[in-house]
């Protein structure tokens, strides 16, 4: 088994499976050109290539087709390199305002979505996707969670950017971190925020021939 990302964090989740898996890190810029215009209609249960629904003005409904549609891409990317291996691909969006956040550059972008969250309700879309080449197998899915954080002092945002833990994460937050004292309400799939939703991962790895424990 295969886990197309380099976040540490997915690979911790998936270890909590119980499952052995090795690591091909693949991020947003491996998926091609085609990445920053992926579809935004919502994908059919058979997988990307079924048919959806008409495409969604709802940036919340856009954002979870893409990390979907990203999360496929991910793991098309690492498959040609590991034949015959279950290969796990996903990605997450964070929407506020109906802008996507992605991962801060520098400690002022880090402190602006801080802000942009304080007080407020934002929606983390995790897409995911299981790739079986050898069965000409690939699933797909997408978990949508809304968190909403309290409101934030000027100084815990300016303490929480200087651990540096904002800067790998889509929407400048790790909910498994130090940031788990902004949450005030949580409604949805907590692993989905954290990375990897790992029931919904349990059944589609099930569905490509993967016992798990």
């Amino acid at each position: 088994m295969v886990l197309a990302s380099s976040s540490p964090r997915r690979a911790a989740l998936l270890r909590l499976l119980g499952l052995t898996f090795t690591v091909h890190p693949v991020g947003d810029e491996a998926a091609g050109p085609a990445a920053e215009e992926a579809p935004v209609a919502p994908v059919g249960p058979g997988g990307a290539g079924a048919p959806g629904p008409a495409p969604s003005r709802d940036p919340v409904g856009a954002a979870a087709a893409r990390a979907r549609w990203l999360a496929r891409a991910k793991a098309d990317v690492a498959a040609p390199h590991h034949p015959g291996a279950v290969v796990i691909g996903a990605d997450t969006i964070v929407v506020v305002d109906g802008a996507s956040l992605g991962k801060p550059r520098d400690p002022a972008e880090a402190a602006g979505m801080l802000r942009q969250l304080s007080g407020r309700t934002h929606h983390v879309a995790t897409g995911i996707a299981v790739v079986r080449a050898e069965w000409d197998l690939r699933l797909d899915d997408v978990t949508v969670t809304a968190v909403t954080f309290r409101p934030l002092s000027a100084e815990e945002i300016a303490a929480y950017v200087a651990t540096g833990e904002p800067f790998d994460k889509a929407g400048g937050y790790g909910i498994q971190g130090r940031a788990a004292i902004f949450v005030e309400r949580i409604e949805g799939d907590y692993y989905g925020v954290v990375g990897l939703p790992l029931a919904p991962l349990a059944l589609l790895l099930r569905r490509a021939g993967v016992r798990v424990p």
